[in-house]
């Protein structure tokens, strides 16, 4: 009985993981169904030229043993030979192929090592026994016994059509009598074919059907195998969360190379880094919210100037990422900045040369 929680279709990931199994779609009499078909129409086109090909075959051997010696290793059992193979070969092949294709078509080429492994629960009798006595094996038992009967009724029918014929072959030659058994035997072969490949596509339905429901899912499963294949979401959550401290606490180390950070004052606060030899400054670190709280206090903590512009801050937060230069269209806005900044610089430089001299020295008073 189908298990009723299991109402979701089955994912790409299961059904390779059955077909790696050998849990595929097939029909085990279709590849009989397709040989025994493809020999029929073999014969048929064979049976055309077939009794004057075979008249002059034996006329030809019955000569050559009047006239020589019938020894095993005269030529007249090689040519035999030949001509028997001639005939025989066309129908192997053509029964050969269509097995295989019939199998391929099916489900591919599948090559399942798991069935292949040594399994002694396979060996328990008792285990046998049961699966003998089951109904599962009642039930494929009866399924197989539809196209027999069917095949019997087409033989039955075949025989009561050319009962008549039966009767009166005797009054004819041997090309007619075999021209009768060989229209009813090639009647009741492709009549036995047809059967065979219709009772295997509704054995294939079955068999697909069979194999689909067992490999419907429940949302559970669905879960596990997300699990399985993205990862725990909890442990997915810690790794994220461990990441974005990790990028924190590298973006705060950067923030203390920085020349200048530009605030909004509050939401955001990016930290530019300029040196003469660079083309333009770089933005080394940014952040909004905690974040830019937290990189005002690197700053603050390194003495590093922090510049209110809150239209600057929004557009280099913006359009500009850690580790890229600043656009052109930024470039005098942040000039102005870094001008300011300079100029307080040099006269605190200025200043603290000033109050130098004053101090204890050589020329000072004590």
């Amino acid at each position: 009985m189908a298990d009723a929680s299991k109402t979701e279709k089955a994912t790409p990931r299961r059904r390779q993981k059955a077909r790696e199994k050998g849990q595929v779609a097939r029909s085990k009499e279709l590849s009989s169904a397709l040989a025994l078909g493809s020999v029929v129409a073999v014969l048929a086109w064979q049976m055309g030229h077939a009794p004057s090909a075979w008249t002059t075959f034996f006329r030809n051997t019955l000569d050559s043993a009047a006239s020589g010696n019938l020894e095993p290793g005269s030529p007249l059992f090689f040519w035999s030979s030949i001509e028997v193979f001639r005939w025989i070969v066309p129908c192997m092949l053509a029964a050969w192929t269509a097995a295989f294709l019939g199998g391929v078509g099916q489900g591919g080429l599948v090559i399942a090592t798991e069935p292949l492994i040594p399994n002694f629960e396979r060996l328990s009798p008792a285990r046998k026994l049961g699966q003998i006595f089951s109904i599962t094996s009642v039930a494929s038992l009866l399924k197989s016994l539809i196209p027999f009967a069917a095949i019997a009724y087409v033989g039955i029918a075949c025989l009561e059509a050319n009962w008549r014929n039966m009767i009166q072959a005797s009054f004819l030659d041997v090309k007619g009598f075999a021209h009768l058994v060989g229209a009813m035997v090639l009647q009741f072969l492709w009549k036995t074919a047809a059967i065979l490949l219709l009772w295997t596509g509704v054995d294939y339905f079955l068999n697909w059907r069979k194999i689909e429901n067992d490999l419907k899912m429940s949302r559970q499963d669905l879960r596990e195998e997300v699990k399985d294949t993205e990862g725990n979401p909890q442990i997915k959550g810690r790794v994220r969360k461990i990441q974005r401290l990790m990028r924190r606490q590298q973006l705060l180390k950067a923030t203390k190379t920085a020349t200048v950070v530009v605030t909004n004052p509050t939401h955001y606060a990016v930290a530019l880094r300029y040196e003469p030899d660079m083309v333009a400054p770089v933005v080394v670190s940014k952040g909004r919210d905690l974040l830019a709280q937290k990189i005002k206090e690197v700053a603050r903590w390194n003495d590093i100037p922090i510049m209110e512009n809150p239209p600057l801050a929004q557009a280099l937060y913006k359009s500009v990422e850690v580790g890229q230069t600043i656009p052109s269209k930024l470039y005098t806005a942040v000039a102005e900045i870094l001008v300011v900044i300079y100029r307080a610089q040099a006269e605190m430089r200025k200043q603290a040369a000033q109050r130098s001299p004053h101090g204890a020295g050589p020329g000072g008073h004590s």
